[in-house]
């Protein structure tokens, strides 16, 4: 496995694979690597020849007030298991050359980059959606993989590509979860043993939902209430929002007809977490 830090040398390394004939497969993560990263890349591998999995603490996404200082970091450690998996090449470059001083030039998606997390969180998707529009013009792939769990990153994320006729195609993977139905997160090493025994009321909540609607239940709004009535029996859940939303324009729905997406993010002491689950046309 190769590791590569410098931005060039990444660039050259694409256009190599590209005269070869070899579709690349990309996997962009801030490292800290968990079972659902390692999903991702075996994701990416099914429908590429070459996989790359870039691995950047991205500190345009985080505020002022966030964690990107204690975001955890296990370079290391990732590597092992990206070797392990087989992968090609690990893109790991440094700060300084994916923002060099006096950039000034961001990527802004407007109209979905205000909601849901971009609401509580003022800036977030601005630095996702700039930071993978750098890495795709890097890398070049032909096909990039992001988790089902960050649904409203890839809304914000598709708009950007069909905007701008990036000619990448995304792919999205199903959520992994422990045993107990927590869905694996990089900060669920935040988490005291009594924080995550809490955090399961987030799962509880969209089975709530979806045991609802496999009912015959098609309102939405009854469907959140049958969801935040869950929520609401863990008190130390601080929520942020449970919405049954578009899944690609992030907006509510009155009613399943169309198929919809039931999102949630709450914090559990300082380790916000969110989840979310797909809802068929009913």
């Amino acid at each position: 496995m190769r590791i590569i830090r410098d931005i060039r040398e990444m660039q050259a390394a694409s256009r190599a694979a590209r005269v070869q004939g070899s579709a690349i497969g990309f996997v962009p993560t801030m490292g800290a690597l968990h079972e659902g990263h390692l999903s991702l890349v075996r994701r990416a591998r099914s429908a590429a020849d070459l996989v790359v999995v870039s691995i950047f603490v991205n500190p345009l996404q985080f505020g002022p007030a966030e964690d990107f200082s204690q975001y955890p970091r296990t370079l290391e450690a990732d590597c092992a298991r990206l070797e392990a998996e087989g992968v090609e090449i690990v893109f790991a470059p440094p700060t300084e050359q994916m923002y060099f001083a006096g950039a000034t030039t961001v990527v802004h998606v407007e109209g979905l980059s205000d909601k849901l997390d971009g609401r509580s969180r003022p800036g977030h998707f601005r630095g996702v959606s700039t930071v993978v529009a750098k890495l795709f013009h890097i890398v070049q792939p032909d096909y990039a993989v992001f988790g089902q769990k960050d649904a409203a990153q890839v809304a914000v994320l598709r708009r950007m590509v069909r905007d701008l006729n990036m000619d990448v195609e995304l792919i999205v993977a199903p959520i992994v979860r422990e045993a107990d139905g927590l869905a694996l997160s990089s900060r669920n090493v935040y988490l005291t043993a009594e924080q995550r025994r809490q955090a399961l009321v987030l799962h509880r909540a969209l089975l709530q939902v979806e045991g609802c609607a496999n009912s015959g239940e098609r309102s939405a709004e009854k469907l959140r209430s049958a969801a935040l009535a869950v929520l609401a029996s863990e008190p130390e859940a601080k929520l942020d929002y449970f919405e049954i939303i578009h899944p690609d324009m992030l907006e509510p729905v009155a009613d399943l007809a169309q198929g919809a997406l039931a999102a949630v993010a709450a914090s559990f002491g300082t380790t916000r977490l969110i989840d979310n689950l797909l809802l068929p046309p009913r």
